[in-house]
This record gives structure tokens, sequence and C-alpha cells, in this order.
């Protein structure tokens, strides 16, 4: 087996493929959630919300887009690092188009944030307001 083929779940037929695939991802999930602090704190923030949606009694629907979203911001912290590790295996030196990759993948990453704000708003805004007696 060449190292091509080692990095691949393809010649594993069509289960072993799968559950191959499904380590590696896993493994690459692992990864973000041990090396990033970024990640500590969306995990963080996820609890807190998580907490909140159980205290305030959202609603199936309101738990379904809540859950996505958490979820779409850890993927994109996924693939902000995997840009950021393919970008420095590719080049040590700085670059200016190495630069606008991994600021384009941070971008990303913001833009998922602060989408996640505008559904928290949302959701816990009139609960909190009522809550607070406003």
């Amino acid at each position: 087996m060449s190292n091509r083929e080692a990095l691949s779940g393809r010649n594993r037929g069509f289960w072993g493929g799968r559950w191959y695939s499904f380590r590696a991802a896993v493994t690459g999930a692992l990864h973000t959630v041990r090396t990033q602090p970024n990640a500590w704190i969306e995990l963080t923030a996820g609890g807190v919300v998580v907490a909140a949606g159980y205290l305030l009694q959202i609603t199936a629907v309101e738990w379904a887009i809540v859950g996505l979203v958490l979820c779409l911001v850890l993927a994109l912290e996924a693939v902000n690092t995997a840009v950021e590790a393919v970008v420095d295996l590719v080049t040590e030196e700085y670059h200016p188009l190495a630069r606008i990759a991994k600021d384009a993948a941070a971008g990303a990453l913001v833009f998922a944030v602060l989408g996640s704000l505008i559904v928290a708003a949302a959701v816990f805004g009139p609960r909190l307001a009522r809550l607070l007696g406003g």
C-alpha cells in the first residue's frame, strides 16, 4: 500500500472505507477541540446556550435552530483550522495569498458567529425581556 492509499479509505471496501472516513473525521474534530482555544470558547458558549435553552424552555424548532447554529460555528472552526494547517504546510514564509486564505477562513467563522448572535437574540431575547420585566 502506497502512502497515498494509506491516507484514503478507498481501498478498504465500502463499509471499511466509511468506517475509515468516520474515524478520520472524529480525529479531526477532536484535534480542533484539543488544540484551538477559540473552540474552547465556542464550546463554553454552547454549554451556556444549552443551559439557557433548558431553563427558558425553548421549543423544539428553536432547539433545532440553536443546535444547527452551534454545530455550524464548530464546523467552521474546524475548517479554519484545516486551512491554517494547509497554508502552513505549503509555505513557512510570509506570502500575501497565504494571509488572504487564513483571513478569509477566519472571516467565514466571524459570519457564523454573527449569525449565531442574531439567532440567540431572536430565541432568547423575548424570554429574557419577559423574565426581567420588560
